[in-house]
Formats: C-alpha cells, structure tokens, sequence
C-alpha cells in the first residue's frame, strides 16, 4: 500500500488546448469542441537520479503531450470527455511499462461563462 512518503516520481503536463469531437447533444456533436487537458503520470523510479541518468530512467513529458494530441483519433466522436480520458491513458499506458498511474483532468471550455472550471478528472492504475 502506498503511503504519504513512498518516493514517488510524477510527470505532469497542463493546461493543454485541444478541440475534439464530443458531446451528446445535437449542437456539439458536428464541431470539435475546444478541451482544455492536463495530465500526471505517476511513475515507477530510480533508486537515484545522477546528473548524467538517462531518460529511459524516466520519461519524456512530450509523450503525455502526444498522447493528448495528436495520439487522439482524428474525425472519431467520443460521446462523453470520459471516453477522450480513457484513450490518452491507455494510449500512456501502451507508451511506457514505468507508468503506474495517470490521471486526466479535462475541462470544457465552451461551458465556462465565468471563468468556472467544468469537466471531469479520471485517474486509472496500471492493471
């Protein structure tokens, strides 16, 4: 079981801006609609990081930022964001076998009026 201090290592990107097919009603289901996504990715790690560790110790964060991009299938609809978190964390999981946990917050800006943060965060581990 983890606990509050077990090393931990967790790569994050955020505030990703990125217009997918979503939605259930009938007005956002022909356009793209403008998601904003942020990702932590929490990893198995080193016993210890020198100055000279290679990144296959660790993970290169442009690979959360493609699985959030362009890893989503161009032209698929997804009918709830949950299915968009589903797919950027198997698309990580299948990237590296050192993640053990993500975890992706999707906000939908076309329903922010005031600034509000309206969407989702969906966490899986490593099964």
């Amino acid at each position: 079981m983890d606990s509050i201090f077990d090393d931990y290592l967790t790569l994050e990107v955020n505030n990703l801006h990125v217009d997918v097919l979503t939605g259930i009603y009938s007005e956002e289901t022909h356009l793209p609609q403008p998601l904003r996504i942020s990702i932590r990715a929490k990893l198995r790690i080193a016993d210890h990081y020198d100055p000279d560790t290679p990144l296959s110790e660790s993970k290169n964060y442009m690979d959360l930022k493609h699985a959030a991009s362009t890893a989503l299938p161009e032209g698929l609809h997804f009918t709830l964001i949950e299915g968009v978190a589903d797919h950027i964390i198997e698309t990580i999981f299948l990237q590296d076998d050192k993640v053990r946990h993500v975890e992706v917050k999707i906000v939908k800006l076309a329903l922010s009026e005031r600034g509000e943060e309206i969407g989702i965060t969906l966490g899986r581990g490593r099964k």
